[in-house]
């Protein structure tokens, strides 16, 4: 794996937002930007190759630029590659530290970052990958921090490990939230007594603290804060993310189902988060 921070380029207002996301990123890793534009041309036959070619090498060359002008000291890496989008950007981003892709593409001749692409990569990748919208770059930062869903009853330390060095390294506070129901069994007693819950909410807030207290005491410049709420984890998180500068989410592989896959609430968040999304590989 190499040090650096790759950006998948389609054109799209999305994958330029994705690319600013992605510099500001590297220079706080002090790691090199890759850039990497991929050429589907032999699968779109209608597109002509030689101006299909000229506007391939113009975005990438205009993209580092533009790093570079921003970031005069960040170290740039522009290429173009050829083959199957979803192929080349997963093999990329299991690379690199972190891919940054738009969540939203353009269908046409530099459109390969549609969101059927994005979602493969994001469900097999085996590093992080965050998708970034266009007008959420780091200029819009809404300064209210870092949102992670964590859930108690799974290991989940790679998301942890994500989450606390971020906000070590962004200064940002740290929102850790866990969501729960009451299980099936409870029936209409919580309707009757809307209190019923607290004792399994008391659990579960222990359980929160607990498994939060190495990492705490491991990154004490970091402000964390942890909350468990009732109610579905889709629509709490995606509900956090309306004034986040990040939502970090974990992608579960699923040995019992074949090709990538992506579990309900991280696809729920990718798709209704206005701020960017991050989704950690948990193994």
């Amino acid at each position: 794996m190499t040090a650096q921070v790759t950006v998948g380029l389609d054109g799209s207002e999305e994958s330029s937002a994705a690319a600013r996301w992605a510099a500001g990123e590297a220079v706080l890793r002090e790691v090199a930007l890759r850039l990497i534009h991929v050429d589907e041309w032999p699968n779109v036959p209608e597109a002509p190759l030689p101006d299909a070619r000229a506007r391939a090498e113009a975005l990438v060359r205009d993209t580092a630029e533009q790093a570079r002008k921003e970031h005069p000291d960040l170290e740039v890496l522009g290429e173009e590659a050829h083959g199957r989008a979803t192929d080349v950007l997963t093999a990329a981003a299991n690379d690199s530290d972190l891919t940054v892709l738009g969540s939203r593409g353009l269908r046409g001749l530099l459109g390969f970052l549609v969101g059927s692409v994005s979602l493969a990569v994001v469900g097999a990748a085996r590093m992080p990958v965050t998708l970034v919208r266009a007008g959420s770059g780091r200029s819009a930062r809404s300064h209210t921090g870092i949102v992670v869903g964590v859930d108690v009853h799974h290991p989940c330390e790679a998301l942890l490990g994500f989450a606390f060095t971020e906000a070590a390294r962004t200064g940002l506070p740290l929102r850790l939230l866990h969501t729960w129901t009451l299980p099936a069994s409870y029936g209409y007693a919580s309707v009757v007594d809307p209190g019923v819950g607290e004792e399994l909410g008391a659990r579960l807030t222990g359980g929160l603290d607990e498994l939060l207290q190495p990492w705490t005491k491991g990154y004490p410049g970091v402000d964390a804060t942890a909350e468990q709420v009732m109610g579905s984890a889709a629509y709490q998180l995606v509900e956090a993310s309306r004034n986040a500068d990040l939502v970090v989410v974990g992608r579960r592989n699923r040995k019992l189902s074949p090709g990538p896959h992506l579990g309900h609430v991280a696809h729920a968040v990718i798709h209704h988060s206005p701020a960017p999304v991050t989704v950690v590989p948990l193994g």
